[in-house]
């Protein structure tokens, strides 16, 4: 799976933000779509996956060319936890490092995230998404101001946060054995240019 630095977040044993899961019958389209970036809770470039995949008769696709993790740092203290990760799949066919860090303070139940495309040479403009995949239980509604989501996770209330251009999107939920559903995520999206961009987001409980 096309998942690199995607992430998950549980709050009283429920999912707040998850990935969409795995549809496992490997003859069907939908398997394949799947292990797709897009399914996952991450940085999404040009529409295509971090990783690239291969069809392979009877055995359903296979990463051909992969990525590595090349940077790596994790902090975890009593008020206070980071992890700072960056993966190289986007490098070869852009120049893109995606890096990505989270913070999280537990004392005010708040997660700060910072999604970073680092130009490594002259790149021409690119769509980005950075996509954060919802159960199909939660529900969302946008403010009017454009820069938060609300969330409501089975009776608990979350709020999103971000200065940039952000929607939610109807997507497909594959948490049970090949079937689907469907469900929403928050879609950050944007343009990549020249320069190294810093996209900002925030998670917190209400």
């Amino acid at each position: 799976q096309a998942g690199a630095l995607s992430f998950e977040i549980i709050s009283n044993g429920k999912k707040l933000i998850c990935n969409s899961g795995y549809f496992q019958n490997q003859n069907h389209q939908l398997n394949e779509l799947t292990k797709s970036s897009a399914i996952h809770s991450t940085l999404i470039l040009d529409d295509r996956s971090s990783c690239k995949f291969n069809n392979t008769k009877n055995k359903g696709s296979k990463i051909s060319q992969g990525l590595k993790i090349i940077k790596k740092n994790i902090v975890f203290e009593k008020n206070y936890w980071k992890i700072n990760v960056a993966h190289d799949g986007y490098l070869k066919q852009y120049g893109i490092i995606h890096e990505r860090e989270i913070e999280f303070y537990p004392e005010q139940t708040k997660f700060v995230g910072y999604d970073k495309i680092i130009s490594k040479r002259n790149i021409k403009n690119l769509k980005f998404e950075i996509r954060f995949h919802l159960e199909p239980n939660i529900k969302t509604m946008k403010t009017q101001n454009n820069k938060s989501i609300l969330i409501d996770l089975d009776g608990e209330g979350w709020k999103f946060n971000s200065d940039n251009n952000m929607n939610i999107d109807n997507g497909l939920y594959f948490g049970k054995k090949d079937s689907f559903v469907d469900n929403q995520n928050i879609v950050i999206s944007g343009m990549t240019n020249d320069k190294n961009q810093t996209i900002k987001w925030e998670i917190t409980k209400l």
